[in-house]
C-alpha cells in the first residue's frame, strides 16, 4: 500500500468528502442489496470518530446528466441512517447552494449525503469547473470507490488536484493491499482461476497473471475457444474466432512462464439453456457434442480443480464455470466456491457473478477478500494504472 491512506491524514475537525459507492439497486424506494453501503461503514465511522463531518458523494446508475426522479440517492440517505443509527442529511444537488446549506447544517461527526452526481453531464467529462466546485466543499478528499477508480471523473481524479489533502478510504486501502499482494508478493503456490463467457474480457488479466501465478484454472465459456484451438469438438458453444490465435499465445506465455494451464475434462452438456433441458456428462473429446452447448464443468475437472485449490496458499477467482444462475448447471461452480470456504489459503473473490456464486454457496463470510471493484479490480489485474488511484498522494 504505497498510497496515503485515510489514517495518514489529519481530518479532526475537518470537513471530508468521501467518494463511496452507492450505486444499489433500489425497488419502489427502497434499497434491495446494500453490500455496497456497507463495505463503506468503516471509513464513514472512521471518520465520524475523528470528529470530521463527513460528505458522501456517489452515482447511481446512468441518468447522462440528467436530473431522473428514478435514480435520486435519497432513499439510500434513510437507509444510511437505518444502518448507522444516526441521522443522515440529504443534500438535494452535489454542488451549489443546496449542497452547502446542508453541509453548514451538520455537525462535528454528522453525515450528509449528496445528491447522484452523474445528474451532472461535467462529473463524467472530468470538467474542471465541477471539480472545483466539489472540492470547494471539502478540505480533504477520501476516495472510496475502487469499483468506479478505472474512470477519471470528476469525483475520482479531477478533484484530488484542487483539495487541501487527500487520501485512500479503508476500503480501496484493502483492495490495494490484497490484490497488489497477488501481484508483487503473492505466497505460493498462487493459483488462478478465471472463468465466464469470453476470452476477450479476461485477455489482459490472464496475460497479467501470467507473470505471477503457478497455475491457471480455465472454466466458463471461455474454455470452449481454447478447446477450438487444439482441434477439440466443440459443438454449438461460444467460440471466440477471432481470438483462436489468442488463445495460443496465451498457452505459449504459460509454456514460457513454467505456468501450469488447465482446461475442463470433462462438461456438462445440453441443446438448450433452460432448467428442463436434457443434459448429459460428457468427456471434453467426445464429438457426439455436435449439436450442444457446454454449459458447465464436470464432476471430474470439479475434483481436480477443487484438489489444486486445497493444495495453495493464494487463490484468486474471476468468473464462474457455467451458467451457475441455474440450478442444475451450477454445479461445478458452487463445487469450487465450496473449495474456497475450506482451503487455508488467502482467497480472493472479484466480479460480480463469481461473487453471487459464492453467495448462492453460502460461504461468503469464508472467502478472505471479496473484491468491490469489478472492472476497476480485472484492469487493475490486468495491469493497466488506474486514474482515480493514480492521482491519489503517495506515502
Amino acid at each position: 500500500m504505497t498510497k496515503r491512506s485515510i489514517k495518514d491524514l489529519d481530518i479532526s475537525g475537518k470537513r471530508v468528502l468521501i467518494r463511496v459507492d452507492f450505486n444499489v439497486p433500489i425497488d419502489n424506494g427502497k434499497v434491495t442489496d446494500d453490500t455496497r453501503i456497507r463495505a463503506a461503514l468503516p471509513t464513514i465511522e472512521y471518520a465520524r470518530g475523528q470528529g470530521a463531518t463527513v460528505l458522501l458523494a456517489s452515482h447511481l446508475g446512468r441518468p447522462k446528466g440528467k436530473v431522473c426522479d428514478d435514480m435520486t440517492l435519497g432513499p439510500v440517505a434513510n437507509h444510511l441512517s437505518s444502518l448507522m443509527g444516526v441521522p443522515v442529511l440529504f443534500a438535494s444537488n452535489c454542488i451549489g447552494g443546496e449542497a452547502k446549506a446542508a453541509l453548514d447544517k451538520a455537525v462535528p461527526g454528522g453525515v450528509v449525503l449528496l445528491e447522484n452526481l452523474r445528474f451532472h453531464e461535467e462529473e463524467e467529462k472530468n470538467e474542471t469547473g465541477f471539480s472545483k466546485a466539489l472540492a470547494s466543499l471539502a478540505d480533504v478528499y477520501v476516495n472510496d470507490a475502487f469499483g468506479t477508480a478505472h474512470r477519471a471523473h470528476a469525483s475520482t481524479e479531477g478533484i484530488i488536484s484542487h483539495v487541501h489533502s487527500a487520501g485512500a478510504g479503508l476500503l480501496v486501502s484493502l483492495e490495494l493491499e490484497y490484490l497488489g499482494n497477488l501481484l508483487d508478493k503473492p505466497a505460493r503456490p498462487l493459483v488462478a482461476i478465471i472463468g465466464g463467457a469470453k476470452v476477450s474480457g479476461k485477455l489482459e488479466v490472464i496475460k497479467n497473471l501470467l507473470k505471477s501465478v503457478d497455475t491457471l484454472l480455465i472454466g466458463g465459456a471461455m474454455a470452449y475457444t481454447f478447446f477450438k484451438r487444439r482441434g477439440l469438438p466443440v459443438g454449438q458453444s461460444l467460440v471466440e474466432q477471432n481470438l483462436l490465435k489468442e488463445t495460443e499465445l496465451i498457452e505459449e506465455l504459460a509454456s514460457k512462464h513454467n505456468v501450469r494451464l488447465l482446461l475442463p475434462t470433462d462438461h456438462i452438456v445440453t441443446k438448450t439453456i433452460d432448467a428442463k433441458a436434457t443434459h448429459e456428462l460428457l468427456t471434453i473429446n467426445d464429438p457426439s457434442i455436435v449439436d450442444r452447448i457446454g454449459v458447465d464443468i464436470g464432476p471430474k475437472t470439479s475434483s481436480m480443480y477443487a484438489d489444486i485449490v486445497q493444495a495453495a496458499e493464494t487463490v484468486v477467482w474471476n468468473g464462474p464455470m457455467g451458467v451457475f444462475e441455474i440450478d442444475v448447471f451450477s454445479k461445478g461452480t458452487l463445487a469450487l466456491a465450496k473449495a474456497m470456504a475450506v482451503t487455508t489459503a488467502t482467497t480472493i473473490v472479484g466480479g460480480g457473478d463469481s461473487i453471487a456464486a459464492i453467495s448462492k454457496a453460502g460461504v461468503t463470510n469464508e472467502i478472505t477478500h471479496i473484491s468491490t471493484g469489478g472492472g476497476a479490480s480485472l484492469e487493475f489485474l490486468g495491469g493497466r494504472s488506474l486514474p482515480g488511484i493514480a492521482a491519489l498522494p503517495d506515502k
